[in-house]
């Protein structure tokens, strides 16, 4: 005789196989939502130590800056020092000047030459007076030339005038004065020999 198997084997089998399928496929989900989830704490973890790093790397940058400020700063003020002593001794050398620049004109100036105005413009002296002849004139000038303080002298003009009742020469010339000429230094630092 033939057997039939009425069971329902086959819904029996396609029923295991699905709750099969399911079950693999909650444990997948899972799974992925446990992989999902380290990763968010992973690159979340990653992020905030990165965070702290530019933190702290910004604060070391904003201290550098700070200290860049405080160096300009200081550049500024080492230039103004700088500028300032530079000016005193620019002061000092020239404090002389104006004394060696009188007792060189009193010496120079012959008999018969008498200075009425004296006017200096930057290293220009303009010199105006009066002469009992010509030849005094040229005589001072010749003088003015051989002075090691003074440049070639220019004369602007020569007339003839009265001053007391006499006859005189009115003059009028321009000399430039020689620069000074600096001293060597006695700090050898500031020469750039080693001490």
């Amino acid at each position: 005789m033939i057997r039939i198997n009425l069971l329902p084997h086959r819904e029996q089998r396609k029923a295991a196989h699905r709750r099969r399928f399911q079950l693999l496929l909650v444990l997948f989900m899972a799974g992925s939502l446990l992989l999902l989830g380290l990763a968010y704490f992973y690159v979340t973890g990653q992020t905030e130590r990165q965070n702290l790093r530019n933190e702290h790397l910004q604060g070391a940058i904003n201290g550098l800056n700070r200290q860049l400020k405080d160096i300009e700063t200081l550049r500024n003020e080492r230039d103004t020092l700088l500028a300032r002593k530079q000016l005193v001794e620019r002061l000092q050398q020239g404090r002389n000047d104006a004394v060696k620049l009188f007792d060189q004109l009193i010496r120079l100036t012959p008999d018969g030459v008498y200075l009425r105005e004296m006017r200096q413009s930057g290293t220009t002296l303009t010199l105006s007076g009066y002469a009992l002849s010509g030849a005094r004139v040229s005589g001072y000038m010749r003088a003015l030339a051989a002075s090691p303080l003074f440049l070639e002298p220019v004369l602007i003009e020569v007339k003839a005038g009265q001053v007391n009742n006499q006859r005189v020469n009115e003059f009028s010339l321009n000399v430039g004065q020689r620069p000074p000429e600096t001293a060597p230094s006695a700090n050898p630092a500031a020469q750039g020999q080693p001490q």
